[in-house]
């Protein structure tokens, strides 16, 4: 989310976006992730392998932004594209959905966890439970995390001031992640 206000702010500045074009670009920095919601559907339960989670979503929405020449869509398409690709960092994503395979550099998986996954999430009480200290306890994506909420901030101040209040959007998003994460501490833990 913080990624669509970023470039939602920077980008109204040369085009003066309404209410609904700057919502509209930050909705599509983080609409896929509620494929979560789906993931029973996805092979092994991983929300990532859903089409949702691949590149085809936002190229549909560049060209229907580029054949209506609106900026918010292009720009919506293009944030769409750059959490796609943001999500290969730390477990993969099945970036071009029809060879139904995990890209990317996975770099929270040793290829031992990767080959065997469902061993290291059955360790857990709930398998998610893996994914979720694996990341938490990873400093530099915290970090990165960190830098990025700085850059919405100052990118919303400096250039869309008007539209400051979406960032509660932000912070909704960042207390269900965190509510997520004490609650499945608190399963592990007992």
């Amino acid at each position: 989310m913080a990624i669509g206000i970023i470039f939602a702010s920077f980008f109204h500045q040369f085009f003066n976006f309404t209410l609904i074009e700057f919502s509209l670009i930050v909705i599509c920095a983080f609409i896929m992730d509620f494929d979560i919601f789906f993931s029973k559907y996805a092979e092994n339960n991983n929300h990532r392998m859903l089409i949702s989670h691949s590149v085809i979503p936002s190229i549909f929405i560049l060209i229907i932004g580029l054949i209506l020449s609106w900026s918010a869509l292009i720009i919506g398409g293009i944030v769409y594209i750059i959490h796609v690709i943001i999500d290969t960092f730390d477990w993969g994503t099945n970036l071009f959905y029809f060879p139904k395979k995990s890209f990317g550099l996975k770099i929270l998986l040793s290829k031992e966890e990767e080959r065997n996954i469902e061993k290291y999430m059955a360790e857990y009480k709930k398998p998610q439970s893996f994914f979720d200290f694996k990341y938490y306890s990873n400093k530099i994506f915290i970090i990165v995390e960190i830098i990025l909420f700085v850059l919405m901030m100052l990118f919303v101040i400096l250039y869309a001031f008007k539209y400051i209040l979406l960032i509660i959007l932000y912070f909704l998003g960042l207390a269900f992640h965190l509510s997520t994460h004490l609650h499945l501490k608190k399963i592990e833990s007992n």
